[in-house]
């Protein structure tokens, strides 16, 4: 086959982008099957990479003075990087606007400090029941909230998580009340207790791995394609066969259980829940770790988190008057000159070293 024919043979301003010479004069390189492994490969080095960063990091904080200080600050960090990555798959893939996110984290939260307070359930097994009662919630708000779009549904998502922050304040005899909830047993494991900082915090970054595990999967499956189709354009998906609204509901539930095994590790971690942790402020907050990190990517999500969650427990102490300002300041900033995101910097440098 004559390439120079078989570019004519396309409409104008196409390529196949199968063939080099397609390729190299389009400028275009589009992903086929063959792609698949490569990326499929890269995840896994990253994911080596992260873990054995992660595995050696108590090491060094034993060694080194400031990192150990830090200790405290990273299992927040591997608990709120559990939130952002359900949120990105919500809303960078598929591109459902939630504004009540933290209302998840937080009856995933209550319903760990509930039964084991309260009824003496084991810690273990509340984790999976809170993921199933946030399902079931998640379900029931979804299926009639997601047939909205944009604004309409960011007014709906927030008026849910209002709601669950008036039940969380107003039913004292269950979570306490303005006054929170004590006494949460923390978690152990055979009998020995996770009573240190640095068993806590293998426990919850191995949690994130298997949630970024499952993650990377998921968008590189059907269900994926089917999220990202969903992001580019519901009418467009539709008439190409996707399952809209089955699709969305099911990232929804997803991401929402995802965000009750955050709020499970968070309430066994503090052993103290007060509903303030979990109000529209906390929301919006995990909606700027995703816009800093990188809406439309898993590691962004973790790259938002920490360097929120160090923001927010470490360095904004001296400007706690300034907080609403400084985020705000954070978000003008990106959506202005780093719309991709941080996670965007190494491409927009390749780009221009090319040039």
């Amino acid at each position: 086959m004559k390439l120079p024919a078989a570019r004519e043979a396309l409409p104008s301003g196409r390529t196949c982008g199968e063939c080099a010479h397609c390729s190299s004069s389009s400028g275009i390189r589009f992903e086929t099957g063959r792609d698949l492994p490569v990326k499929k490969s890269k995840n896994s080095l990253h994911l080596i990479g992260f873990g054995l960063g992660l595995l050696l990091l108590p090491w060094l904080a034993g060694h080194v003075e400031l990192l150990g200080h830090y200790m405290d600050v990273m299992v927040f960090v591997g608990i709120y990087s559990i939130l952002t990555i359900s949120l990105c798959l919500l809303m960078g893939y598929a591109g459902q606007i939630s504004l009540g996110h933290a209302s998840f984290f937080g009856i995933g939260a209550y319903v760990s400090g509930v039964m084991t307070t309260r009824y003496g359930v084991n810690p273990w097994l509340c984790i999976p029941i809170g993921m199933g009662v946030c399902a079931i919630v998640a379900f029931v708000v979804g299926a009639p909230s997601l047939k909205l779009r944009g604004h309409y549904l960011a007014m709906a998502t927030l008026a849910f998580c209002i709601i669950v922050t008036i039940v969380f304040n107003e039913n004292v005899e269950l979570t306490g009340g303005p006054d929170g909830l004590a006494f949460i047993p923390g978690l152990s494991v055979m009998g020995h207790p996770l009573d240190s900082i640095a068993k806590y915090y293998y426990l919850v970054w191995g949690f994130v791995l298997v949630t970024l595990l499952l993650s990377l999967n998921i968008i590189r499956s059907r269900i994926g394609r089917a999220m990202r189709s969903i992001h580019g354009s519901e009418l467009a998906a539709s008439t190409m066969g996707v399952n809209v609204s089955k699709y969305k509901i099911v990232v929804f539930v997803y991401s929402a259980a995802l965000a009750s095994v955050g709020g499970s590790l968070y309430a066994h971690y503090l052993n103290f829940l007060s509903p303030a942790s979990f109000d529209l402020f906390v929301s919006i907050k995990l909606l700027i770790m995703i816009i800093l990190g990188g809406m439309h990517s898993l590691w962004g999500a973790v790259v938002g988190a920490v360097l929120i969650t160090f923001l927010n427990y470490e360095w904004l102490h001296y400007f706690e008057e300034a907080e609403g300002m400084i985020y705000g300041l954070i978000i003008l900033v990106i959506m202005i000159f780093l719309p991709g995101g941080l996670v965007s910097i190494p491409g927009k440098v390749r780009s221009l070293w090319a040039k």
